[in-house]
């Protein structure tokens, strides 16, 4: 079996990735697709250790992010990555002035077959020890949009409301899967 398509999920706190992945994975199910929805390490992490990370962990939650994507690429026809390994180097480097983590995660990144980044359209919302606050949005959005473009990567934006945010990525995901070899 040939490793599955990997739809990458990128964007600022708050900004759907989540519910994106989740509705996301559930209309391509129902498609009779194989999808495997990987969920956000870090997210797992600060829930186990009741506080966010310090510098020297983020390598290695980095690393686990990338390791759950390839092992699903290797049993699933579609991987749905409710963010990357992109997304921890970003917050390194705004949290701790760490830019160590970018050269693997850009790497990787360009590995996927999709890159959808999600817009800064929906309100900021509280999420446990995972949200700094609305003020740091836009700053993540420019450092992706920064390490995007310095990797090479092409994306597509995704936003708007509800179904028509999910019918903007389906689109996205349509498209790919149209241009593919």
């Amino acid at each position: 079996m040939s490793p599955g398509f990997v739809i990458a999920l990128l964007g600022a706190e708050s900004t759907g990735k989540t519910t994106l992945a989740i509705d996301l994975g559930r209309v391509l199910a129902a498609r009779d697709r194989q999808v495997a929805v990987v969920g956000e390490a870090l997210r797992e992490f600060c829930d186990r250790e009741a506080r966010t990370p310090r510098r020297d962990e983020q390598a290695a939650i980095a690393a686990e992010q990338m390791r759950r994507i390839a092992a699903a690429a290797q049993s699933a026809e579609i991987v749905i990555a409710d963010t990357t390994a992109l997304m921890i180097a970003v917050y390194s480097d705004l949290v701790f002035g760490d830019t160590s983590l970018y050269a693997a995660a850009e790497a990787e990144q360009r590995r996927y077959d999709l890159t959808l980044l999600t817009a800064l359209d929906l309100p900021w919302q509280a999420d446990g020890l995972q949200r700094d606050g609305p003020h740091v949005r836009e700053p993540v959005d420019r450092q992706i949009r920064a390490a995007l473009a310095r990797a090479g990567v092409a994306h597509e934006p995704i936003a708007g409301n509800g179904g028509s945010r999910l019918e903007a990525a389906l689109a996205a995901v349509d498209r790919a899967f149209a241009a593919r070899p």
